[in-house]
């Protein structure tokens, strides 16, 4: 891989991860059961038809992973899209590149220990939320400050436990089906169910379904401390991607069958109803505790990202300094660890009775985001270099461009609003940023 000297910048993680390491942490940050926690709401707004919306989300996501990893062998840096933005397009791109992923990156966390809070409400009813959104978000951070070597060996023992969890239910699952629950059979409704089908409909489902994807894209911000080779960060991208969309739509085609016919009693514990009546209170139990861990994992991914964006955004003065402190002894960026940690305490508190559209807007970023990650694509390598690859760097980021727009067109107008409201407190930043305190304008190389 290029020295980072290319790029303006030293050498300041500490490089460790194989492209496995990768793969897990991609598969990790997307959560192999990670429908789990929002299947009740694609089911309610999909009519349905919930795998019909992640093999949507697959086919827009399979692009973006396309250009991720076009991307990330010509700009091997941390910092995501808001690196390939700042140097594919412009620096103001790079900025709100930057803004919008924020957006996504930091309100993860707090999202995923709002799953947590909710499924352990059931079987823990005396104990406050803010005391498990306190205690996970402490270990987290403890763990993410003491460096990815330890966060990728936590990693694989988590993912091991979230596809044991996965395959039982898979098992007991078609079992259930087999013996006469729900339709009695995989059928072929979930996919396409003539009655209720309509493509915005199944849009508006699937910008909810795509936060299940979110985190493939994470494994970019690691690319100053994977050890594989240039190209080790786009293969891994892609992987993780596909089979984890293979899971997605497995569990969900198997749940959507099983649930024929029920009425959930929360929208927010649909998956965790459909596993008891496959499998009894023990499979409800046991989807519900694999949900918890899978979540906590999940975050601490979550946590280690953005704090490479933050850290990536502040050594080029884009944030305040400060967020760009490296641990002498664990080579992290342990300011921007912490300043996560607090944020994502805060918003958890904030929007507990809110996670619909906690979920809505964190997707608003994550999306919005990949638009110009793939203007950055077309950019560099087609407009630029003249690459000549018409497939490659001209189709495929033209195809998820505008998947992804309908999706966003589509999107709830709440969510649409709220984004709105953050790119405008983007704009007036960028504007003091640059002509108050008077900031560089282009790299200092």
């Amino acid at each position: 891989m290029s020295d980072l000297e290319d790029f303006g910048y030293e050498q300041q993680l500490r490089r460790s991860l194989s492209t496995r390491d990768l793969v897990v942490y991609g598969m990790i940050f997307m959560v192999p059961i990670a429908p789990y926690a929002v299947f009740g709401f694609v089911w309610h707004d999909a009519e349905g038809m919930v795998p019909l919306a992640y093999l949507i989300g697959l086919i827009g996501m399979f692009f973006t992973a396309m250009s991720y990893a076009a991307m990330s062998r010509a700009f091997p840096v941390a910092g995501s899209v808001y690196a390939y933005a700042q140097r594919g397009i412009h620096e103001i791109a790079g900025f709100f590149s930057g803004w919008l992923i924020l957006l996504d990156y930091i309100l993860i966390p707090a999202l995923l220990y709002l799953f947590n809070a909710v499924a352990l409400q059931p079987m823990f009813p005396h104990v406050p939320e803010w005391i498990w959104l306190t205690a996970f978000i402490v270990v987290n951070a403890a763990v993410n400050l003491l460096g990815m070597q330890l966060t990728a060996r936590v990693n694989r023992y988590m993912l091991a436990l979230e596809l044991a969890s996965l395959a039982v239910f898979i098992g007991v699952g078609l079992a259930a089906l087999h013996g006469g629950a729900g339709a009695g059979r995989l059928t072929l409704r979930p996919i396409y169910d003539p009655g209720v089908f309509s493509l915005a409909t199944v849009a508006g489902a699937t910008s909810i379904a795509v936060l299940s994807f979110l985190g493939f894209d994470g494994i970019s911000t690691l690319a100053e401390e994977s050890r594989g080779g240039r190209d080790s960060v786009g293969r891994a991208t892609v992987m993780s991607l596909l089979l984890i969309g293979a899971m997605f739509m497995a569990q969900t085609w198997i749940a959507s069958d099983l649930a024929r016919g029920m009425h959930f009693s929360s929208l927010a514990t649909a998956f965790y109803e459909v596993a008891g009546r496959a499998g009894g209170p023990w499979l409800r139990n046991g989807t519900i505790a694999a949900s918890v861990v899978a979540n906590v994992a999940n975050a601490m991914v979550a946590q280690a990202a953005v704090s490479r964006i933050l850290f990536a955004m502040a050594r080029d003065g884009k944030l305040p300094r400060v967020l760009a402190k490296i641990h002498p002894r664990y080579r992290t960026p342990y300011v921007s660890t912490l300043a996560v940690a607090a944020v994502s305490l805060a918003v958890a508190l904030v929007f507990t009775q809110r996670i619909d559209d906690l979920s809505r807007i964190v997707n608003f970023g994550a999306l919005s985001g990949f638009i110009l990650l793939h203007l950055s694509v077309i950019n560099h390598y087609f407009i630029r270099q003249r690459s000549g690859r018409w497939l490659r760097h001209l189709v495929f980021p033209l195809a998820g461009l505008l998947v992804i727009a309908y999706v966003l067109y589509e999107m709830d107008d709440s969510a649409k609003i709220m984004g709105a409201w953050w790119i405008g407190i983007g704009v007036i930043y960028y504007l003091l940023l640059t002509f108050v305190l008077r900031k560089p304008a282009a790299l200092e190389l």
